[in-house]
């Protein structure tokens, strides 16, 4: 009997711990801030190259209840620029990302992912822009 006290209360007090390391943390996620977008794709249909560039405004919302810190954007393609906003977003308030398209010399269909990294979700957000360049 000695011998189970002696295996089973450290292995109890080791599970107790490590659920109130996993409640602990879900507290911690109710107050973070969190990110979405209504918006994560944007088709700019057929465009010539001629043209230029072309770009899209994603709007970005923190949904959470911390300021929303956008740390870096990232594109899939040297042929997409993005920019962000840099400044916190306070809670309940919107940012955005902005994606501008090269076609010089890309004539053909695209599909390209933008991957925004903040400390509003595990992970990044991807947003995704489209189109098809002609002549």
């Amino acid at each position: 009997m000695n011998c189970v006290k002696k295996l089973v209360l450290p292995l109890l007090f080791a599970i107790a711990i490590a659920f109130g390391a996993q409640v602990a943390n879900a507290q911690d996620d109710s107050n973070a801030a969190k990110i979405e977008a209504k918006e994560t794709e944007h088709d700019f249909g057929i465009f010539k190259e001629s043209d230029g560039d072309v770009s899209h405004v994603f709007v970005v919302t923190n949904t959470g209840k911390s300021p929303l810190v956008i740390t870096r954007v990232i594109s899939s393609c040297g042929c997409a620029t993005p920019s962000f906003t840099k400044e916190p977003i306070a809670p309940g308030k919107s940012g955005e990302i902005t994606v501008v398209y090269n076609p010089t010399g890309r004539v053909y269909p695209f599909t390209k992912t933008i991957s925004v990294y903040s400390n509003g979700k595990k992970g990044p957000l991807v947003l995704t822009i489209k189109g098809e360049v002609v002549k």
